[in-house]
């Protein structure tokens, strides 16, 4: 089952960009919570549970300061400075549990093939895939076994097996990964030449 964590939330009014700022620099991130059915609202979260949270996919249980009922949402996008190395803004999505959903579930790829093992170069063509489940049901990551894969060999979406009550959305002719012929190099003829000069 997918992890829940908590995230703490203070609400937040269209205030300007020096009031958004002060609160950055107490380590408060803005925040917008968003979902189909769902009225928008505007928080600020903390800083340090987004640097803190788990890999893969989790859900949040976020508990509004005022709101009697947390809400439960998924972390939908990141915006970064423009130096791309520190969150500036926070998406969340409110999910409806028993209402299905499309999400990025990442990829990984587990075993060394075969065909590496014979000199082959292994290349993963797609890290994640998209997937249509219920909120409860997202995996927190899809694990692909390559061991098997040899030389020439191209492994395609539809050869994922899917978790159950989880439905793959990303088209299955899409190439996830491939063990390459091993690069030759060539001889040019001006070195071979020399070489019998």
């Amino acid at each position: 089952m997918i992890q829940t964590i908590e995230w703490k939330a203070l609400p937040r009014k269209k205030g300007t960009k020096s009031e958004v700022k002060q609160n950055r620099m107490k380590g408060l991130l803005p925040a917008e919570v968003y979902g189909k059915g769902h009225p928008n609202v505007s928080v600020y979260i903390k800083k340090k549970d987004l640097l803190t949270r788990p890999h893969g996919n989790f859900l949040i249980n976020l508990v509004i300061e005022g709101d009697p009922e947390p809400k439960l949402c998924i972390l939908k996008d990141i915006q970064y400075n423009y130096l791309g190395d520190e969150p500036i803004h926070v998406d969340l999505y409110e999910v409806t549990l028993g209402l299905e959903l499309d999400i990025e579930v990442p990829i990984e790829f587990a075993g060394k093939p075969v065909g590496v093992e014979k000199g082959g170069i292994f290349e993963a063509h797609l890290h994640s895939i998209i997937v249509r489940t219920n909120p409860r049901n997202i995996p927190e990551k899809i694990v692909v076994d390559v061991s098997n894969l040899e030389i020439g060999q191209v492994l395609h979406v539809r050869d994922i097996v899917p978790p159950e009550n989880v439905k793959i959305m990303t088209p299955g002719d899409e190439v996830l990964a491939v063990v390459s012929e091993p690069e030759v190099e060539e001889v040019g003829e001006e070195s071979s030449e020399g070489a019998s000069a």
